[in-house]
C-alpha cells in the first residue's frame, strides 16, 4: 500500500487567511541565524503591521504551529527546519521613538538601535542594550541583560498578542521576570514596549556605549558564527568558569567548537550542523555536571526538528 502523501507548504499557505504581509515557502533560515545553520521554515510570514498580525492570529487554522523568530542571534534552528508558520517582525515593528526620558520601541527593533536612539535623545540607563545582539522582542522574552542591567530594570510596559490575537499591555510586574526568564506564556507574541531611562549627557552616554562595545570585542568571539552566551549563569557561579574547569575550552564536535576566547560561546567553524552544535552543548553540560554537580541551563533558544523528524528540507 502506498504511503499517504505529505502535505506541501503550498497547501499550508492555501489554508491561511488573506494577509497583506509577505509569505514564503521553504524559507531558508540558515541565512538569517547567527550560527548560519538550520533547515528552512515551512512557511515564513512577515506581517505588514500590527493589524495584519492580528488578522493572522484571529483567523489561522488552530492546528498550525506558530514560531516567532527575531534576528536569530541567540537561536539554534535544528537541521530539519521549523514546521508550520515562522513569523518575523519586520518593517512594521521596528520604529523607535524617544518621549521625554523614555523610549517606545517595536519588538522587531534591534537592541543596538534602541541604545543609539536613547543616546541621541540624551536618555541614560539604556546603554546596556548596546551589548545585547538581538531584538527588543527577544530581550523581553528572556529578560536579556548585560553589563549590570536587564530588561526588568527599565521596562515600563510591554504589549503582546495572545494566540487569539487579543492585545495585552503588561507592566514589568506582570512579566514574571527572573534571571534570563519571562513568565509570559510562550505562545504570546511581543509587539512593542516602553523603556524608562533618566536624563543624561549624550557624550557621556556614547562613551559608556563605546566602553561596552570594546569590552565585548575584547572578551567575546563576536566576529565568529556564534549564538551569544550558550548557558545561563547558575546561581553563585559563572557558566564559563564551570565550563573551563571541566576541561571544555576548545572542545570540538564535528565542525562546532567551544570558543577558546570565551568558553560560554559555541562557534560554527564553517561546516558545522545544528546537530553538531547541540551535541557539543549537551557534551559540555554533561561534563560540567560530572565535574561540579551543577546542571547548566541553555540560554540559547533551540527550535525546530531534527533532520528526518518531520523535516521540512
Amino acid at each position: 500500500m502506498m504511503a499517504a502523501a505529505q502535505p506541501r507548504p503550498d497547501d499550508l499557505i492555501a489554508r491561511l487567511p488573506p494577509l497583506r504581509g509577505r509569505l514564503a515557502v521553504q524559507a531558508p533560515l540558515a541565512d538569517v541565524t547567527w550560527f548560519r545553520v538550520g533547515g528552512p521554515a515551512e512557511v515564513m510570514f512577515r506581517p505588514a503591521d500590527r493589524e495584519d498580525l492580528v488578522a493572522f492570529l484571529k483567523n489561522r487554522p488552530a492546528d498550525v504551529p506558530v514560531t516567532v523568530l527575531g534576528v536569530g542571534s541567540n537561536t539554534l534552528v535544528r537541521d530539519g527546519g521549523i514546521p508550520g508558520v515562522v513569523i518575523r517582525l519586520g518593517r512594521g515593528f521596528v520604529e523607535v521613538t524617544a518621549e521625554g526620558d523614555e523610549i517606545v520601541a517595536g519588538a522587531g527593533a534591534p537592541d543596538v538601535n534602541v541604545a543609539m536612539t536613547a543616546q541621541r535623545a540624551g536618555i541614560a540607563g539604556l546603554e546596556f542594550l548596546r551589548g545585547i545582539p538581538g531584538t527588543i522582542g527577544g530581550g523581553l522574552r528572556m529578560n536579556a541583560g548585560a553589563y549590570g542591567r536587564e530588561f526588568r530594570d527599565v521596562l515600563v510596559w510591554a504589549e503582546a498578542l495572545d494566540p487569539q490575537g487579543n492585545l495585552h499591555r503588561l507592566s514589568s510586574a506582570d512579566m514574571g521576570f527572573s534571571y534570563r526568564h519571562c513568565g509570559v506564556p510562550e505562545d504570546w507574541i511581543f509587539i512593542a514596549c516602553r523603556l524608562k531611562g533618566t536624563a543624561g549627557d549624550p557624550a557621556a552616554i556614547q562613551t559608556r556605549m563605546d566602553e561596552i562595545q570594546a569590552a565585548r570585542e575584547g572578551s567575546q568571539p563576536i566576529r565568529s558564527r556564534t549564538g551569544g552566551s550558550t548557558f545561563a549563569n547558575p546561581e553563585g557561579h559563572k557558566a564559563w568558569q564551570l565550563i573551563d574547569a571541566a576541561g571544555c575550552r576548545g572542545l570540538v564536535v564535528g565542525d562546532a567548537q567551544v570558543s577558546e576566547q570565551h568558553c560560554n560561546f559555541l562557534i560554527n567553524r564553517g561546516g558545522a550542523t545544528a546537530a553538531d552544535l547541540e551535541m557539543l552543548g549537551e557534551t559540555v553540560r554533561r561534563r560540567v555536571k560530572d565535574s561540579s554537580g551543577v546542571s547548566l541551563r541553555w540560554e540559547i533558544r533551540r527550535i525546530g526538528v531534527q533532520k528526518g523528524e518531520g523535516s521540512h528540507e
